[in-house]
């Protein structure tokens, strides 16, 4: 089969070489919006005089007809990629006019602009689904605004908080993943249409035209640049390894809460698995593949850095690397949100063992030590008074609540019976009502604007 561009060529590629260098196997993703694209430029050329009228129309027919008929489209390696793969058929079904459609474009601009309508179209698929799970945060937080669990700093039990203030700290880490997302959308909605192979085109082409046909808000002044940068995928990439990691932190817990260590949640069935030798096992697997492809997100953000990083200008055939770990991380991300969704939806947290957990350690230490504060103590001798009474505890084999009053006051002789009050897990929680506190109070406020984000 000749080449579109074999004229210049006296052999055939090797089979080895023609398989090594077609892109259809994974750019066909790609065939709705490049489809979108040509539709785009061949209004853009009638318009402007380049395309005769009965041009346009046979070539607007043809493309509206492959795209009916998208799902049974037959691709060849013989093509390469996704755009000669198209017009190929495109001839095949209107005739030597579809030829015309190439007019001021190369495959250089019309592959950028596949994968800025493609990116587009993933992410606002991808915010939508982060709203979701946002959604199902805040309705778990609403149920457990008063469910007190120990909050911990490395990995230690630190102080008590409420269950919501625990699950809105996500929600509000996917806040600013989804800030990023819309910003991110900023270099998405740039044209490069009509900068062709690299210096742009002697035809009187209207490239904001084109822009405006296909939804775009701006168009990139430079052809070099238009055709030669992936900013805009490295920038995706590298907020889509944030997204993964934010989910796999709260994996991570998930796993350790759903120990028999720590039993503070119960996962559905659902999203989880058995063992094929020990009976009586419920793995949280689901959450063990989200952490773990959050390594292969981060491998596809560092390949890209990698390939482009040593790129004259303009485009090279390196980048034809940029698809697949593209494609890739948004299938990977965009169901990890969903699959967490669905996992953390359907979770029960065990509230009775929660909050058991608060009442067996040393998490109210801080409060006495504002106790003390308050009883005109500078807190750096608080807090050494606080050790020291934690320390005895130690040896006693017993917690400050259970401390009688005759030993608190060796401790300090202002102690009075109002202490046994403030060393309560929900007085602790409760009277940290400063705004983005833990205080239930605080935590309704919070939640309230949480909701409003969604809303808007």
């Amino acid at each position: 089969m000749t080449k579109l561009w074999g004229g210049r060529f006296t052999e055939q590629a090797s089979a080895q070489a023609e398989q090594f260098g077609a892109s259809i196997g994974f750019d066909q993703k790609l065939a709705s919006v490049d489809l979108r694209g040509s539709l785009a430029h061949a209004r853009m050329l009638y318009e402007q005089g380049i395309l005769a009228k009965e041009e346009w129309e046979q070539i607007e027919q043809g493309l509206n007809k492959l795209t009916e008929t998208l799902d049974t489209h037959v691709y060849t390696i013989q093509d390469e990629d996704i755009h000669m793969n198209l017009e190929r058929l495109l001839t095949e079904e209107i005739g030597p006019v579809a030829g015309k459609l190439h007019t001021a474009r190369s495959r250089n601009d019309q592959v950028a602009t596949d994968l800025h309508l493609w990116m587009e179209e993933h992410i606002n698929a991808l915010i939508e689904a982060i709203e979701g799970l946002q959604s199902v945060m805040t309705v778990q937080a609403e149920t457990h605004v008063e469910t007190i669990m120990p909050g911990y700093t490395h990995l230690q039990r630190a102080q008590p908080i409420s269950l919501a203030h625990h699950l809105l700290a996500y929600f509000w880490m996917l806040e600013r993943d989804k800030e990023r997302l819309k910003d991110n959308l900023k270099r998405v909605r740039v044209s490069p249409l009509g900068a062709g192979a690299l210096a742009g085109t002697t035809f009187p082409i209207d490239r904001f035209r084109s822009a405006e046909l296909l939804g775009f808000e701006a168009v990139y002044p430079n052809s070099l640049d238009a055709v030669s940068d992936r900013d805009f995928v490295i920038e995706y990439l590298a907020i889509a390894s944030t997204i993964m990691m934010h989910l796999s932190r709260f994996c991570e817990e998930i796993i350790l809460y759903a120990t028999q260590e720590f039993s503070f949640i119960e996962l559905s069935d659902a999203f989880s698995t058995g063992s094929s030798m020990m009976p009586q096992k419920k793995n949280p697997d689901f959450a063990e593949l989200i952490r773990g492809k959050t390594g292969r997100v981060y491998g596809n953000l560092m390949g890209l850095l990698t390939t482009m990083k040593g790129l004259p200008l303009a485009y090279n055939k390196d980048m034809q690397e940029d698809k697949e770990g593209v494609f890739d991380t948004a299938d990977t991300v965009l169901q990890s949100v969903q699959i967490f969704t669905g996992m953390l939806e359907s979770a029960r947290f065990k509230t009775e063992a929660l909050e058991k957990a608060t009442t067996q350690d040393f998490s109210n230490a801080t409060e006495l030590a504002d106790y003390l504060v308050t009883k005109g103590v500078p807190f750096r001798n608080a807090h050494e008074i606080v050790g020291k009474a934690v320390l005895h505890c130690v040896g006693q084999g017993c917690y400050l609540k259970d401390l009688p009053l005759s030993t608190y006051q060796s401790f300090h002789p202002d102690i009075t019976e109002e202490v046994y009050d403030l060393l309560t897990p929900e007085q602790a929680v409760a009277r940290r009502a400063s705004y983005g506190g833990t205080g239930f109070d605080a935590v309704r406020t919070q939640l309230s604007e949480a909701k409003a984000k969604i809303a808007n």
